[in-house]
């Protein structure tokens, strides 16, 4: 039984299709091993069964089109953040609920917002409250007093 250097190598391509690079430093170990995988075809290929120049042009397509999809999702990632952060700041002076880590259901006015790494953060009545775990946004309820008509007298 023989097989074809393509297929030996193949393994190696759809492992790096399986994982997602995170910055530029991962995008280019994929890019390095990527090519150490098309040198080791090449030097291991069958001299009297070269590989097909037309197999290793559809896989260098296929790599590129990998590396732009990853492109393109951490593109959409960013957008996400940048949404979350300007919908969290939209909440200021709302009224929000969320349920704690106690299974409670809580409810005040948010009253600012911070951005730490995990993502943005509500202080609510003094405690910091996670944007994902926020249930309903509403209008606050008024607290201002009714305010007195004056009285008119007649002469």
């Amino acid at each position: 039984m023989s097989v074809s250097s393509t297929e030996g190598v193949s393994p190696g391509l759809l492992a790096l299709a399986n994982t997602s690079s995170t910055g530029s430093t991962s995008g280019t170990q994929d890019h390095d091993t990527f090519l150490q995988l098309l040198v080791a075809q090449l030097r291991y290929q069958d001299p009297m069964n070269p590989t097909d120049s037309t197999q290793l042009m559809a896989q260098n397509a296929q790599y590129t089109a990998l590396e732009k999809m990853q492109d393109v999702a951490d593109g959409v990632q960013q957008l996400l953040s940048v949404q979350m952060s300007f919908g969290a700041a939209g909440m200021i002076g709302r009224q929000v609920s969320w349920t704690d880590s106690g299974g409670v259901k809580q409810t005040g006015v948010a009253t600012g917002v911070s951005f730490p790494g995990t993502g943005p953060v509500l202080t609510v009545n003094g405690a910091d409250v996670p944007v994902a775990s926020v249930t309903s946004v509403t209008t606050p309820p008024s607290t201002s007093t009714p305010s007195s008509t004056p009285s008119s007298t007649s002469a």
